[in-house]
């Protein structure tokens, strides 16, 4: 089943080999027909993901990135869409020699020429492949076809992990392996027999489960690894290990550790030990998928919160605060007081947007911890203008094309884009560099001048307006040296206000989280007095 756990099954046993010595690299392959997932609905497929190139991926990739600790790049993600692309991009330029170009074997070839060059270029001493989708669906057996075919060339080099979950419905009370007994026959009628079983379930597996699987299954049973649910993401590793996963891997291909370096993981992650917590609310409105929370849209921020939580000794209680609801009851403004610090995120279009700006202005008059982040710069930067200049009109042309006062404007490099219905990644994507000015938050957070940080938009401060707004106080405390575009305002006098152009979120790691993050939930836990 899908939101089985397979991103961060694959991350972990990632960093599990990275923490054995050796050189590993991680590729997810999404079985839609998009080339990238930037057109893709967060509220539907989760947060979209943008890496250092500039590529908008699955959000799983970005698990990737912070188990591993790297900096991966387009070479790492794919789609159907994108390999059909190139296919045909080959055959229009006449690569296939004038023969007849097909869905097999021309497309799994593809995936696999793809895979092999991050091998070569990456040196990797492992290649994980996360596969997307489900077993036996249609839109991925032919990714499950290059497997195939991998293994068949290579087979002393490849080894297939299943990720199936064992339910323990209510009414029984006892954990059924039947679901991934057909998993794994599905897998076997693609020709692909699962080496390894991660065993998903509420609780840990016991012996005749894993009895029972492994005679079904086909597999021995030290191969069947029980996953339990576990409070933080960051523990799977850990328990995987309890298992000696690595150990089944290494087996399998015959290798010893290189080293073991799995202790300052352990250490961190051990989040029973923070009993002190500290209360963030996050204002948005991609929360909900009918009756259901999708955190999922905003899961960068998340885990970004709680890389810095944990550093600190922290544990975070997070809250999803929908913005609509500020603008048909101010009077909910007032629960603002009760958190420790307030996030509002990215996202694009106006439902909402009256929202944010007017949890920006309490946040701003009630000296509550703020980070906005992107959209919520812009808003943070509408605010201002609004209730501080005077300029009661002001507004971004995405949302009044026709405003007075456009404090938030599109480029004309973008504005052409969006007149030719140009979207498919041609936002201002992927890492640009930012200048900090010296005796700012910001400077004093990241302790550098210049920095590089990722962007996912097309609209920007209108530089016509920074005068008027310095004037009045805010401070442009982060400037692109390139364009002169404004990256981070900030308020003085404040116990934290501070916004970004872009997502710092997207390169915080789980043992080096991003400064802004820290500055802010310094501030945030100065403020809940613990």
């Amino acid at each position: 089943m899908s939101g089985v756990g397979k991103g961060v099954t694959t991350a972990s046993i990632g960093r599990i080999l990275k923490d054995l010595g050796f050189k590993v690299t991680a590729v997810k392959i999404d079985p839609y027909i998009n080339v990238d997932a930037g057109t893709m609905n967060p509220i539907e497929h989760g947060e979209t993901f943008v890496l250092n190139d500039g590529r908008e991926c699955d959000q799983d990739m970005g698990n990737y990135e912070r188990f591993l600790d790297t900096t991966l790049t387009s070479d790492n993600y794919m789609t159907t869409g994108s390999i059909y692309l190139a296919v045909i991009q080959k055959e229009r330029n006449l690569e296939y020699g004038g023969k007849c170009v097909q869905v097999v074997p021309h497309i799994p070839e593809e995936v696999i020429r793809r895979l092999e060059h991050v091998s070569r270029k990456e040196s990797a001493n492992f290649v994980l492949v996360e596969i997307g989708g489900t077993a036996g669906e249609y839109e991925n057996m032919l990714f499950l076809e290059a497997a195939r075919l991998l293994k068949s060339r290579q087979p002393q080099n490849v080894a297939f992990i299943l990720v199936s979950y064992l339910p323990t419905p209510k009414m029984i009370g006892e954990m059924k392996t039947k679901p991934t007994q057909h998993a794994t026959r599905l897998l076997n009628s693609a020709g692909i027999q699962p080496d390894i079983i991660i065993a998903r379930s509420s609780a840990s597996l016991d012996e005749p489960r894993k009895e029972k699987i492994s005679t079904f299954c086909n597999v021995p049973k030290e191969n069947v690894i029980s996953a339990p649910d576990v409070k933080s993401i960051y523990q799977i590793p850990i328990n995987f290990e309890k298992d000696n996963l690595s150990a089944v891997i290494l087996k399998k291909f015959g290798l010893k550790p290189r080293r073991r370096n799995g202790h300052e993981w352990h250490k961190r992650f051990k989040i029973s030990r923070f009993p002190d917590t500290v209360r963030i609310g996050i204002v948005g409105k991609y929360f909900s998928s009918g009756d259901f929370t999708l955190s999922d849209a905003y899961i960068s921020v998340i885990e970004a919160i709680k890389h810095a939580c944990y550093a600190l000794k922290r544990r975070p209680v997070i809250d999803w605060l929908n913005s609509e609801s500020f603008e048909k009851n101010p009077v909910s403004l007032e629960e603002l007081k009760s958190y420790d610090g307030i996030i509002i995120p990215g996202g694009f279009g106006s439902r909402g947007i009256e929202g944010k700006i007017k949890a920006i202005e309490y946040i701003r008059r009630n000296n509550i911890p703020f980070l906005g982040l992107c959209y919520g710069m812009q808003m943070a930067a509408v605010e201002f203008a609004r209730n501080v200049v005077g300029l009661k009109d002001a507004h971004t042309t995405e949302i009044n094309p026709d405003t007075p006062h456009p404090i938030i404007h599109i480029l004309p490099e973008q504005a052409a884009n969006v007149k030719n219905k140009n979207y498919g990644a041609s936002m201002r994507l992927g890492g640009y560099p930012c200048a900090l000015a010296k005796n700012t938050l910001a400077h004093r957070a990241y302790k550098a001048d210049t920095v590089s940080e990722r962007h996912r938009h097309r609209y920007e401060l209108n530089n016509n307006y920074r005068d008027q707004l310095a004037a009045a106080g805010l401070v442009f405390s982060g400037v692109n040296p390139d364009q002169n575009l404004v990256e981070i305002l900030e308020l003085p006098n404040h116990p934290f206000f501070l916004a970004t152009q872009f997502h710092p979120e997207l390169q915080s790691r789980p043992l080096t989280p991003h400064p802004l993050f820290l500055a802010f939930l310094k501030a945030a836990i100065q403020k809940s007095g613990q």
